[in-house]
C-alpha cells in the first residue's frame, strides 16, 4: 500500500478533522502555540492529500484539547507508534473496551486505554 493510499485510509478512518488555524481560534491562541502544542505530543497532526496538516476534531473537547490525551500518545509513542499509527490505534474498534480507545478517553477511561497501549509494546 502506498503512502497516499495509507493516508487516503487514515483520513477515511477518522472522519472529523479539523485544522491547525481552526483550533487555534477555538482554543484562542496563536496558531505557533498550536504547533508547539504538537511539538509536544498534546495534539498529532497529519498532513492531507493538499499538504494540510490538520489534527482529529475528537482530539478537542468543547474548546480545549482533551485532557487525556497527551499521555497516552506518550505511551504510544513509547510502544514505538508513529502519528499516524497512534491515531490509527485511537480510532480502530478494540472490542476489550468495547468501542474505539478515542470514544473510551472522552468517557474518562484512560487508565484502560492507556494499559491496552502499554501492552502493545510488548
Amino acid at each position: 500500500m502506498s503512502a497516499t493510499e495509507k493516508s487516503a485510509e487514515l483520513f477515511d478512518l477518522v472522519q472529523d478533522w479539523i485544522t491547525i488555524p481552526d483550533i487555534a481560534e477555538t482554543l484562542d491562541l496563536k496558531v505557533t502555540r498550536v504547533h508547539t502544542l504538537i511539538s509536544e505530543r498534546q495534539l498529532l497532526a497529519v498532513r492531507d492529500a493538499e499538504g494540510v496538516r490538520r489534527v482529529p476534531a475528537l482530539f478537542m473537547r468543547e474548546d480545549r484539547v482533551l485532557e487525556s490525551l497527551k499521555g497516552t500518545l506518550i505511551v504510544l509513542a513509547d510502544s514505538g507508534f508513529s502519528d499516524e499509527e497512534a491515531i490509527s490505534w485511537l480510532f480502530t474498534e478494540d472490542e476489550s473496551l468495547p468501542g474505539r480507545p478515542i470514544d473510551a478517553l472522552h468517557d474518562g477511561h484512560k487508565t484502560e486505554v492507556r494499559r491496552r497501549a502499554q501492552a502493545l509494546a510488548w
